[in-house]
């Protein structure tokens, strides 16, 4: 872990990337490449999380750290509904089969499920960040 606040330019970039990847989960679900949809759904939430640590000075070199953090400090202590753990679990094992799995595939519904799960997770870090980055306003 290193601890190093971003500015509100990194914060909005961070976000943007997530953004970025959540418009590809839409427009691959509606091409029907469910895997693609997945994947790009999960890492649209992942620099969701990365933004909503970076906003406390947190940042992490890995996926599991990035989770777990993300866990501890906005799950655990109520910041976001304790399902949520469960939802980031999934789309990483989702993430997983898509990109690796050789015999399984991601179906429709789990991906339409990703999907949605990305847009409401995204959204609500992105209403995160952009309270703190108006709090820090100087």
């Amino acid at each position: 872990m290193r601890k190093n606040t971003a500015s509100a330019e990194i914060l909005r970039a961070i976000l943007a990337k997530a953004q970025e990847k959540l418009s590809a989960a839409e427009r691959e679900f509606a091409a029907g490449f469910f895997g693609e949809a997945s994947s790009r759904a999960y890492y649209a939430v992942f620099h969701a999380l990365t933004a909503a640590l970076a906003a406390k000075g947190l940042s992490f070199s890995s996926h599991a750290q990035v989770i777990g953090a993300f866990n501890r400090e906005f799950v655990k202590p109520g910041l976001f509904p304790p399902d949520t753990t469960k939802k980031l679990q999934r789309l990483f094992q989702d993430r997983q089969t898509a990109d690796y799995d050789w015999v399984n595939s991601v179906e429709a519904q789990t991906a339409a499920e990703d999907v949605a799960d990305a847009k409401a997770l995204v959204a609500a870090c992105q209403d995160f960040v952009s309270k703190h980055i108006q709090g820090h306003a100087t």
